[in-house]
């Protein structure tokens, strides 16, 4: 059967704290102590907005548009939102049902599917998580290098780990007020550059150059890629599509767990995970098409001609289009993206930790939190492994640091086939138990998780077949394609055939627990506006 999750209502200071049964017993002061809802409605619509832009959307564009050319760049960001779209479907789905303080996908994965999943998951989470935090850290330090000051990059290492670390010690309002602004610069600064590109294409920059479609026609619309021919033709969107992935990694994820510290979350998840495919088809999609417009597939900067903005298509297009200062413009955007997915993946990572902690996953003591419901604990462990980005001062430090990067991409893969897994229990679970009160119920699922779990699993296996052509294999390569996928099946069979062994593979449908902890939230939820409050007693007396 399930295991139960005791929750515990701290009336004086307005928290919840949900723990498994396994771990009942302790002290009065972890019982009564947790994370708080300190996160606003507005805090949770620009953090689904933009909480986890970072380079890959401005920087790495230029790479997956040099790979595959403008038609398949579109057709693989179109293909993606798609298969992200039902990923957040999903996941909305869950959390806005059971918005518990520490919610994450291993949390859901402990109680709809089995613990070994929710442990091998968790942890997973946590170090991918935790290992991005020092390769945002590092994009920040290098994006700086731009302008050449002159100061070593170890110093622009240190301020911007002080900064993220310092963020995320405080309580969780002024993580969720700091993402804000962050993620407005980023969602103006990408609103302003397509209004450039619109300008650009129709022949009102500097040189008064009408682009329309021509790089399109010339160097044409798709690229080879490897090989020639057909063959090349394909290798090319396949490479194109597997690069473009990280892009959008994480980013559902992040607004799962903003639910178990936000405001009324029954009633604003829904909206922001609504609102999430707008943002995909505005940010991604019609980024990527006035990308393939404004900058020609075979311009050797995109080949990494310069640090931070140097690289960027859109940098590219302005100079090309002899715009000056507008570079910086872009330089300082991209500063400000990697700087909020640093401090984006921390938060992540400590809540991952906490809640591996909340189900017995993970020792005790990182349950641990200040007055203001911060898991200091969870924040040092988390925050230590942001020294991984002093790697990069060192001569030979890029080649160990791209294992992390690596083991982050298929982190990615692995984590969205989990949450379709996940979701389609959990749906099984409430249509056996015939619960019908969800506030959220998408109109495409269950069909669209069984396409994106598909679809994510054929694309994880293909993350690395570029070493299976001919005259290509790297066995560094090969490693650092796949060494993700040995060790979440290490963390996962490691559990179950010890502490798991006598549990079944997956909780029964009739047994999995949807009750525990749901009428303290529903207590705590606040509605919306003075005049709801009414309409909702009339409407109950009406009916």
């Amino acid at each position: 059967m399930a295991e139960k999750t005791m929750v515990y209502l701290d009336e004086e200071n307005g928290h919840v704290t949900p723990t498994s049964s396994s771990v009942v017993g302790r002290t009065d002061e972890l019982l009564h102590s947790g994370t708080q809802r300190g996160l606003k409605s507005r805090h949770a619509q620009m953090i689904a907005l933009g909480g986890t832009i970072g380079t890959g959307l401005f920087v790495g564009t230029g790479q997956a548009l040099r790979m595959g050319g403008p038609a398949f760049l579109l057709a693989a960001y179109c293909l993606i939102t798609v298969l992200v779209f039902g990923i957040v479907t999903g996941t909305t789905e869950m959390s806005s049902y059971l918005p518990v303080p520490g919610s994450g996908m291993a949390y859901y994965a402990n109680r709809y599917v089995s613990r070994s999943l929710g442990f091998a998951l968790g942890w997973m989470y946590w170090y991918v998580f935790a290992i991005t935090v020092p390769a945002e850290v590092t994009a920040t330090s290098l994006v700086i290098q731009y302008w050449e000051p002159p100061v070593h990059i170890a110093v622009w290492i240190t301020l911007t780990i002080l900064v993220v670390v310092a963020l995320n010690s405080l309580p969780v309002r002024y993580y969720g007020e700091t993402e804000f602004w962050f993620a407005s610069i980023k969602v103006f600064g990408i609103i302003g550059l397509l209004i450039m590109a619109v300008v650009l294409v129709l022949g009102g920059g500097p040189k008064h150059d009408r682009l329309g479609f021509r790089y399109w026609k010339d160097p044409g619309p798709v690229n080879e890629y490897i090989v020639d021919g057909a063959s090349g033709r394909l290798c090319a969107f396949v490479a194109t599509t597997v690069f473009s992935v990280f892009a959008f990694a994480f980013a559902p994820e992040l607004l799962v767990v903003t639910g178990g510290e936000m405001e009324s979350p029954r009633r604003n998840l829904p909206v922001a995970g609504k609102r999430y495919f707008y943002r995909l088809v505005v940010f991604y999609v019609l980024g990527v098409f006035a990308i393939g417009l404004i900058v020609a597939s075979d311009n050797p900067s995109l080949l990494g001609g310069g640090k931070g903005a140097g690289s960027s298509p859109w940098a590219v297009a302005i100079r090309e289009a002899g715009i000056r200062g507008l570079d910086s413009v872009v330089n300082a955007i991209i500063i400000t993206s990697a700087w909020s997915a640093g401090n984006s993946y921390l938060y992540l990572a400590t809540r991952a930790l906490y809640s591996l902690a909340m189900v017995g996953h993970a020792p005790k003591i990182f349950l641990r939190c200040t007055k203001s419901g911060v898991p200091y604990y969870c924040v040092i462990a988390s925050g230590s492994f942001s020294v991984l980005a002093y790697l990069n001062c060192a001569s030979g430090g890029a080649t160990v640091f791209n294992w992390f990067v690596n083991l982050i991409n298929t982190g990615g893969f692995q984590s969205w086939i989990a949450c379709t897994i996940i979701y389609l229990r959990f749906r099984k679970a409430t249509t056996v138990q015939n619960i019908t009160d969800l506030p959220y119920r998408s109109r495409f699922q269950p069909y669209l998780s069984w396409v994106s779990g598909s679809m994510f699993t054929l694309l994880l296996l293909l993350n690395g077949f570029r070493v299976f052509l001919k005259g290509q294999w790297s066995t560094a390569s090969f490693l650092t394609a796949y060494i993700g996928i040995p060790v979440f099946l290490g963390l996962y069979f490691g559990h179950r055939f010890s502490v798991g062994r006598e549990e079944p593979w997956a909780h029964r449908s009739s047994e999995v627990d949807l009750t525990t902890g749901l009428d303290v939230i529903i207590a705590a939820e606040k509605p919306a506006r003075k005049h709801e409050k009414w309409y909702q007693k009339w409407k109950a007396i009406y009916e």
